[in-house]
């Protein structure tokens, strides 16, 4: 009534051949994570700057790209030029995107056990809560 299938199944022949692609561990994997949550942070910070010069936020930036490069292995993270930011930027709303960005980068810093990187990224977070609080008390409270 049925003919019987004649060629092998592609599950089986994909579970029997060999990988010759390498596998990163979860460690690289967490370390790709962390270096670009925290290039990201980078890049908003370095909008800040752009918009109000100040020298927490040259500090902050500075110890970024540092562990930026750690976790790349010693490669320097590009950084955002003058030219390529908005043109009218709204401080609250990049306090707000570098406040949730630095939350990435503490939860994968923690399940990294990466205590460099954890302070940083709190750090970052209570100075972002801080100036939020300075722009608007209520609009803290509501996030």
């Amino acid at each position: 009534m049925y003919e019987p299938i004649r060629t092998k199944s592609v599950h089986s022949t994909m579970a029997d051949a060999p990988t010759d692609f390498p596998h990163r561990s979860r460690e690289e994997e967490l370390d790709i994570q962390l270096a670009g949550h925290l290039a990201a942070l980078l890049a908003v910070t370095d909008e800040l700057r752009a918009l109000a010069p100040s020298a927490d936020l040259d500090t902050a930036a500075e110890r970024l790209a540092e562990q930026v490069a750690r976790l790349r292995g010693g490669g320097v993270p590009t950084r955002a030029s003058l030219t390529s930011l908005d043109p009218n930027p709204r401080a609250g709303d990049l306090h707000r995107r570098a406040h949730a960005v630095a939350g990435r980068a503490l939860l994968v810093a923690a399940s990294r056990a990466d205590t460099a990187a954890a302070i940083l990224a709190a750090e970052r977070m209570d100075a972002h809560s801080a100036a939020l609080a300075l722009a608007d008390p209520r609009e803290l409270a509501a996030h």
